[in-house]
């Protein structure tokens, strides 16, 4: 292909006339998503009350913050389009008292004075009737934050039968998740992987994540990468995943890992999604920096995009355990640091001046053999290059940014990939120079369609693709403009599209 035909088609593909095609039915999937995502409502705590003492925090679960309309209210109206492929978990502390009563965690009973229209009712009917008002509002489910101990005032000596009543009252309600944090008992890797196999003997439809202790990535349905600081939680985040991948012997893990606020990341990598950004963008309502969500560096609140994309992803190819697949983990570290300023962490003890660092592995796959990554002469800082392929045959590979000084920064690369086959979807993510897709074999097709995955448009790309013998190379202009075209106003996502192959 002349590289004049190649612009003159670039040009035509983004004209009025190429969107005026004949309507193409969207790449994604029209049926919910079956990936354990969900959005938590604790940083949305956090921001409405200032992020005050974790008992000021712990004061906003209330019912009228979930459900009602006022200003700062409306946490379950949040990511409206995405309420059918999440579910929405109640953080941090649905079942105490507001007075702070610590003798309540655990006791999984719906405290009556946070949730006053579930008063007086069954433990079970209580949690029914906050799932029935969940689901109302379009979300896949409800799910809870769990303290891993017997709440001290409803302890007992018989720790079978008390929790096989709360997970009756789960089955019973139809509740959909449970998020084990921690508790007396969550560091104990025996007593997480004994509550996960009597949870699914007894509500086997209750997906139960685990966290704290690695050695429980063999018996956990899902198991989360836990909190970190956002204003450096690429590397970090990173990190965690490759040595999670290999924290036990080849066989032994079953977990789907999530890598909690992180889409593109696991995407990249067959992780699921517990979603901590929010829709409350801006200064927290005293006036201050929002110092979980800084608007510095990624400005994770104004990549609202990047999230959607994630989820119609996981539409298309579902996050999958980590004993599934071979994995790759570079050798090769690259190392990230952000030179923190007031108010842009959490953690007290990074404060102004201080050097933010972590290293990660430069590339990591599963199932796909290492990528090549190429930079252009004169640059020196590589992306993070991460890349799955998933158990239905799909391929997902992302391009992940660095946090360098006080800059994100999105080095592009020509990166390329080895695959079997173009017979399945691939998505794309992130900003590259170029993607070459390497195949096995010739392969034969007769178009290539692409498409936001935030939006439902596809588009036929076939003639901005680059074919040389069984290489296919997209331009990283390409992945751009397609990866971007559904983004909504003023976000900052970097792109994703999902890309397929029409024989």
């Amino acid at each position: 292909m002349k590289p004049k035909l190649i612009l003159s088609g670039f040009f035509c593909l983004f004209s009025l006339a190429g969107y005026c095609q004949k309507k193409q039915v969207s790449l994604v999937p029209d049926k919910p998503s079956q990936a354990p995502d969900y959005f938590c409502t604790w940083n949305v705590q956090g921001y409405v009350t200032s992020y005050g003492p974790s008992t000021v925090m712990r004061k906003a679960m209330i019912e009228q913050n979930i459900f009602g309309s006022g200003t700062y209210e409306r946490w379950a109206a949040m990511f409206s389009k995405l309420h059918k492929d999440l579910y929405l978990v109640l953080d941090d502390d649905w079942e105490t008292p507001l007075n702070g009563d610590k003798s309540y965690y655990g006791s999984l009973i719906v405290d009556d004075g946070r949730f006053p229209s579930v008063k007086g009712l069954p433990p079970e009917q209580k949690l029914a009737s906050l799932s029935k008002k969940t689901k109302a509002l379009g979300w896949k489910g409800l799910g809870l934050w769990i303290c891993a101990q017997q709440a001290p005032k409803y302890k007992t000596d018989d720790s079978i039968a008390y929790w096989t009543d709360r997970f009756n009252w789960m089955r019973d309600a139809d509740i959909r998740y449970w998020k084990v944090d921690w508790g007396n008992d969550s560091k104990k890797a025996a007593w997480r992987a004994w509550l996960t196999k009597l949870g699914k003997q007894v509500a086997p439809n209750l997906i139960i994540e685990q966290a704290m202790t690695s050695s429980v990535l063999s018996t956990a349905e899902t198991y989360r990468t836990y909190d970190v600081e956002n204003i450096i939680a690429v590397p970090h985040t990173i990190d965690r995943i490759g040595k999670l991948l290999t924290a036990l012997p080849k066989g032994q893990a079953v977990s789907i890992i999530n890598c909690e606020d992180e889409p593109y990341i696991a995407a990249g990598t067959g992780c699921a999604i517990g979603i901590m950004r929010h829709e409350f963008n801006g200064n927290l309502p005293d006036g201050t920096q929002d110092y979980t969500f800084p608007p510095v560096g990624r400005d994770l609140k104004s990549r609202l995009d990047e999230v959607t994309r994630c989820v119609m992803w996981h539409k298309i190819a579902a996050p999958f355990g980590i004993n599934k697949t071979d994995f790759y983990i570079d050798t090769t570290l690259l190392y990230d640091h952000w030179l923190m300023k007031s108010r842009e962490s959490w953690m007290s003890n990074h404060g102004e001046g201080y050097n933010n660092a972590f290293q990660a592995p430069a590339i990591i796959t599963r199932g796909l053999e290492k990528p090549i990554v190429t930079l252009k002469k004169g640059d020196s800082i590589p992306p993070y290059i991460l890349a799955s392929r998933y158990p239905d045959g799909a391929i997902a590979i992302a391009s992940i940014g660095r946090t360098i000084g006080r800059e994100y920064l999105t080095p592009r690369a020509d990166v390329l990939l080895k695959v079997e086959g173009i017979d399945k979807p691939f998505g794309i993510f992130g900003h590259y120079n170029s993607l070459t897709l390497q195949v096995e074999h010739p392969t034969k097709f007769k178009h290539v369609y692409a498409q936001d995955l935030a939006g439902n448009v596809p588009t036929d790309i076939t003639a901005q693709v680059l074919r040389k013998g069984n290489k296919f190379t997209l331009p990283g202009a390409i992945i751009d403009k397609v990866g971007l075209a559904a983004a909504s106003k003023n976000d900052q996502s970097e792109p994703g599209l999902v890309l397929i192959f029409k024989q």
